[in-house]
């Protein structure tokens, strides 16, 4: 059966309308030969500064090996773990990032977008109140709408705003306040302190999404609430293996009974296949290694975000200030980015482009993220390349 004609011809526009706006989407297939080097269908090898892999251990040995290993199990669940049963491998992760994450418990979704709509799906009720940061991640926002609940968004880290707004609602039902531990775009880190003391002081749900946070910042790296030495603070805390635990799927962790119920509640995680045991054996692995080389794993990713940031700002590309390995440098035009990722490309750099709806209408950029595995002339190269491509782009433009 075909789709009929009008809906064709209705997708045709569209995309038409996407491409002419420079913000047409399309899948780059690539064989990771190491975590930072990549080729393509064609052989070409490119430097990978794009990626989630921030502490560079999807092809550590010792993660691999535990991933073939679990293989052994079978290479995939087999249902839902409420119905099929789960494989120990699952319930082992649980019970390790609970510890990590200093919590009472833990429990594992299929990825990281999905732990977010299993959450406020299962947890927040219509007659509740939802407070989220305006630049909080899709899945929050999406999480947010299916829980039916009212949604109040305030200013980006802006607490006063925040607090206007617990301020004025009358709600009967239950306060949730919910911001990414570490923004994805931009690479800040929320105030975390300030959000504690509101959500004491209004009796609100504070719920952190630690995806970008984990093995990045954090003394021990676990996180947001470890850089402000608030652990226990935070009630639920969201995250995934898909970036610095080098494996696939999303976790939460908090207080027993949360999770218990969410068990229970949240139908994302009820009628999911689970995930196979060799992801959820790879980020044991992934997570016993970010715990036992701490120190030497976070200094590494710390010292080589810090170089590339001194590079590209001494040579005056406009970046967004921060601290973490996200560092977005500026364009504004969907289509120059585009055209800067492209041109990067061909010189055998990965570069995301990020454009609308991601970002907003003007704010479209180049975001670079730095990894605990790149070398120092790897670093130099790029940087390099960053600064040749931005300036020949200008010129054109000038």
């Amino acid at each position: 059966m075909t789709i009929t004609s009008k809906l064709e011809e209705e997708l045709k526009a569209e995309l038409a309308l996407i491409e002419e706006r420079g913000l047409t989407r399309k899948i780059k297939n690539l064989r990771f030969i190491d975590p930072v080097r990549a080729i393509d269908e064609g052989g070409k090898e490119y430097l990978v500064f794009s990626s989630n892999n921030y502490l560079g251990l999807t092809h550590a040995p010792e993660v691999i090996q535990a991933a073939k290993e679990a293989n052994n199990y079978g290479t995939g669940s087999g249902g839902a773990r409420l119905t099929t049963g789960g494989h120990f491998e699952a319930s082992i992760l649980e019970k390790k990032l609970a510890d990590f994450k200093h919590t009472e418990k833990a429990m594992i979704f299929n990825t990281g977008y999905m732990t977010n709509l299993g959450v406020l799906y299962g947890l927040v009720k219509p007659n509740d109140v939802i407070f989220s940061d305006e630049l909080n991640h899709a899945s929050i926002i999406d999480g947010a709408k299916i829980s039916k609940a009212t949604v109040k968004v305030y200013k980006h880290a802006d607490v006063a705003d925040l607090e206007r707004l617990l301020h004025e609602d009358a709600t009967h039902g239950n306060r949730f306040i919910i911001t990414d531990g570490v923004f994805s775009m931009d690479g800040d880190i929320a105030p975390l302190p300030a959000l504690v003391k509101l959500a004491e002081k209004y009796e609100a749900t504070l719920i952190v999404d630690d995806a970008h946070a984990v093995g990045v910042i954090g003394e021990d790296g676990s996180g947001t609430a470890a850089h402000f030495g608030l652990q226990g603070k935070v009630d639920l805390q969201v995250g995934t293996m898909s970036k610095s635990l080098a494996a696939e799927g999303g976790y939460v962790a908090g207080k027993k009974i949360l999770i218990d119920y969410l068990i229970n509640k949240s139908r994302p995680f009820i009628f999911s296949t689970a995930l196979a045991p060799a992801p959820a054996a790879a980020a044991v692995a992934a997570l016993d290694l970010l715990r036992k080389n701490k120190a030497a794993y976070l200094q590494r990713l710390w010292s080589n975000s810090i170089k590339m940031r001194k590079i590209l700002n001494e040579a005056g590309i406009p970046l967004v200030e921060g601290e973490t390995p996200i560092i977005p440098i500026m364009v504004g035009e969907a289509s120059l980015a585009s055209e800067i990722a492209g041109a990067l490309a061909e010189k055998g750099l990965l570069i995301s482009a990020i454009r609308p709806p991601t970002v907003a209408q003007g704010q479209s950029r180049l975001r670079l993220t730095v990894t605990a595995a790149h070398t120092e002339e790897q670093l130099t190269h790029a940087a390099d390349l960053i600064i040749e491509v931005w300036q020949e782009a200008k010129r054109k433009r000038a």
